[in-house]
């Protein structure tokens, strides 16, 4: 029995380097980027989207952050704000992640498993924390939203991802596993050229 997990997807942002697209509708390998970083965490629950989705699975639920377009922050807000007291750890994730894998995501949740750590990313091959493909412990999120509100005045409208997880103790993950790195995420399009590569 794996670590029971919820994953939240976040599918806002503007696409403005892909001219303002539905980026996480673009297929690759013939599928939604949406669908496939879904699929990735078909074994959490729940799936929780935030941000314009189009059609989704069955059983994923979405919603919106607020406002609208308020930024990666305000959508794990959001995320968070639906899920059970319960559950403890969450897989926080960008929607343009096509090459993410059931494997890669029980990495992570290895990595967090019995450690003190609040969370667990991939880092890139320059050395970079993916922090929007980390699994993070429910109870420290929550409290660095707030902790972020109260700093900026009650509002994390706006706010970046590297400001929510400020401070917090990360274990930091390189991905060994065979097959194109799953923090590989889609900004431009020679990006989802190189995807459809991979996925071929």
């Amino acid at each position: 029995m794996g670590t029971a997990y919820a994953a939240v997807v976040l599918s806002g942002g503007a696409a403005r380097r892909m001219g303002g697209v539905d980026k996480p509708a673009r297929p690759i390998g013939g599928r939604p980027m949406l669908h496939r970083v879904l699929a990735a965490v078909a074994d959490a629950a729940p799936r929780i989207v935030v941000g314009p989705a189009g059609p989704v699975p069955e059983g994923v639920r979405v919603t919106r952050e607020d406002p609208p377009g308020g930024g990666p922050v305000a959508a794990t807000a959001a995320g968070l704000a639906l899920l059970d007291p319960t559950t403890t750890t969450v897989a926080l994730l960008a929607a343009d992640l096509p090459l993410l894998t059931p494997a890669a995501v029980a990495a992570l949740l290895g990595a967090l498993d019995g450690s003190t750590a609040d969370g667990a990313c991939y880092l890139d091959g320059d050395g970079r924390r993916q922090q929007l493909c980390g699994v993070w412990r429910i109870a420290a999120l929550r409290a660095a939203v707030d902790r972020l509100a109260a700093e900026r005045g009650g509002t994390v409208d706006g706010a970046p991802v590297r400001r929510l997880l400020a401070g917090m103790a990360v274990r930091e993950v390189s991905w060994s596993g065979s097959g194109p790195p799953p923090w590989f995420d889609c900004d431009t399009d020679e990006d989802v050229r190189r995807a459809e590569e991979w996925t071929r």
